[in-house]
């Protein structure tokens, strides 16, 4: 359902690689909002601000994560299934709208992939994320060829 993106992948933080590929199976690692390696957000997802606030932060992570998952995939596959989704909030004490934020993801890889963008998914709740980014997405995806 989904063709290969030849889009950079996001660049790293750290030592490691933006996703991995057993078989048929991808792992992403986990993705801040960043576009060219700066965070486009930052700081604790506040319940006093609405949560569209952090709309354009969620999507520029889902996007990354999906952009390195697409890239580890051969020219005649595409991504069959988004397996697992899961969504770290960089949360203030009392902020309960984890489930809105993580919405955001979901739909984004709703209009990406369609139904095969829609799989299980978490949304957790954190003390901090790197580099104080308000987000962060990790992704399980199947690939078809």
């Amino acid at each position: 359902m989904s063709k290969k993106s030849k889009n950079d992948n996001p660049l790293p933080q750290g030592k490691y690689i933006p996703a991995v590929r057993f078989e048929n199976l991808i792992y992403t690692a986990g993705m801040t909002p960043r576009n060219n390696g700066v965070l486009i957000q930052s700081g604790k997802v506040s319940a006093e601000q609405p949560v569209d606030t952090y709309k354009a932060a969620v999507r520029q992570a889902v996007t990354n994560a999906l952009t390195a998952a697409r890239n580890t995939l051969l020219e005649q596959e595409q991504l069959a299934q988004i397996l697992s989704l899961t969504v770290y909030i960089n949360a203030e004490e009392g902020f309960q709208a984890h489930s809105s934020l993580a919405d955001f993801a979901s739909e984004y890889l709703y209009e990406e992939l369609g139904n095969a963008g829609i799989g299980s998914r978490a949304a957790i709740g954190a003390a901090s994320l790197p580099g104080n980014a308000p987000v962060e997405i990790q992704l399980i995806a199947a690939v078809s060829v």
